[in-house]
């Protein structure tokens, strides 16, 4: 089988607008959360999220093209230009001709939705901007890109709520293990950040509400006060090339994509199967994948939502999947500092997993000040301080609404 690394990557998250600045923010335990600034939050229950800070369109793409596109599009086109220059590919017609796209997006352009939804309704003669549909679709990030790039293989938009990050870099793996392709762009993109998503999470009670006057300690993973998840957004693309490729062309290699695994509850369309049988079949399936032992992985990236479901069902779930070796399992949830990015969520997670391996370092998950041991939350969470040591198999996990279940494992290439 052929074997799949990383050769470059580009983020824009809540805590940075680059790989390294997201991956310093990560380990010094550094929050993005804040009080919202993109819209009026007066009349909202809910008054902060993760916001993506200073980002300026216009250094990644003609302001022209940029004032077409929703904002998860501009992010997606950002990162996904980091990523080709990171892999020295974005001058190499011959190898762009024949690559792919998969990305993940969770919803699309909901802020564009609701700004045509409000110009509709105010208006007798029914008016919208025109560019209302090509902005708001989800695959439309997929196609920006395409049109920046030059990029004409084939192209896919993923979306499974909260896995499709992930699932969108499994399947580009697959898509290079099958000799389709040797080069994939993969990861996902989301900017949710409007009323309308803040009002339709918070009546699902999915959201944190009671961290007002301190909205860097709200996402609290595993911890006793967690009361629900808060918004963020952003982008991660990842550059996947055949091994033998990228050594021919003497590409810089971050690490192996080794293995994915994915399940379906079949339980809920919002609530995890509480047994955590379902969501360990695919970290079971992902190590299989990846020919890994459970007690060969060092760190995983988790889940970790800060909502009471989630935190104590994702624990069941690596009890179920690594038995005895979870006792020893480094963990953290990055979300705390990140706030959960919907459909970038696995691909942001991918890419610290690869820092993690790189970079010999475990981060942290803030605010977890008093683990809920008699909640579920019994394991290592690495808690408030990250731990220098050598990672060579990371792992992590997303579980999405509709009872998507999506792994990716990891291993550093010697």
């Amino acid at each position: 089988m052929r074997r799949v690394v990383v050769t470059g990557m580009g983020c824009i998250s809540p805590v940075g607008n680059s790989v390294e600045e997201t991956w310093n923010a990560v380990k010094e335990g550094k929050s993005g959360i804040t009080t919202i600034t993109r819209y009026d939050n007066t009349n909202f229950k809910v008054k902060y999220a993760a916001e993506v800070k200073d980002f300026d369109a216009e250094k990644y793409m003609d302001p022209k093209a940029a004032r077409k596109m929703a904002m998860f599009s501009k992010f997606a086109v950002a990162a996904a230009k980091m990523a080709l220059d990171d892999a020295s590919l974005t001058d190499k017609a011959d190898i762009l001709e024949n690559t792919g796209i998969y990305l993940g997006v969770g919803i699309g352009g909901l802020e564009v939705t609701e700004a045509a939804m409000k110009s509709y309704f105010a208006s007798d003669l029914k008016r919208m901007p025109p560019l209302t549909i090509p902005e708001l679709i989800p695959n439309e990030a997929t196609g920006n890109i395409s049109i920046m790039f030059g990029i004409h293989g084939g192209s896919h938009t993923i979306a499974t709520a909260c896995a499709s990050g992930t699932d969108a870099i499994g399947d580009a793996l697959d898509q290079v293990r099958c000799g389709r392709y040797d080069v994939m762009l993969a990861g996902g993109a989301e900017s949710t950040q409007c009323g309308f998503a803040n009002l339709g999470f918070t009546v699902l009670q999915a959201l944190s509400s009671k961290w007002e006057n301190e909205p860097q300690k709200a996402c609290r993973p595993f911890d006793k006060q967690r009361d629900g998840f808060i918004m963020g957004e952003g982008a991660t693309i990842l550059v996947l090339e055949e091994y033998e490729h990228a050594k021919a062309r003497g590409a810089k290699i971050y690490a192996e994509v080794a293995g994915y695994g994915a399940s379906t509850d079949g339980y809920n369309l919002t609530a995890p199967n509480p047994d955590g049988i379902t969501g360990s079949k695919c970290m079971t399936i992902a190590m299989k994948d990846a020919g890994v032992k459970p007690e060969e992985v060092q760190y995983y990236n988790a889940h970790g939502t800060s909502t009471h479901l989630n935190d104590a069902g994702e624990t069941q779930m690596l009890h179920l999947a690594f038995g005895d070796a979870a006792k020893k399992l480094h963990i953290s949830s990055t979300k705390s500092m990140t706030g959960h990015c919907l459909g970038n969520a696995g691909s942001l997670e991918a890419m610290l997993c690869i820092k993690a391996i790189e970079d010999s370092f475990v981060p942290p998950t803030i605010n977890l000040d008093e683990p809920d041991v008699e909640g579920g939350c019994d394991l290592d969470y690495t808690p408030n301080k990250g731990i220098d040591m050598n990672v060579d198999v990371a792992m992590s996990a997303n579980f999405g609404f509709g009872g998507h279940n999506g792994c990716l494992v990891f291993k550093k290439v010697r």
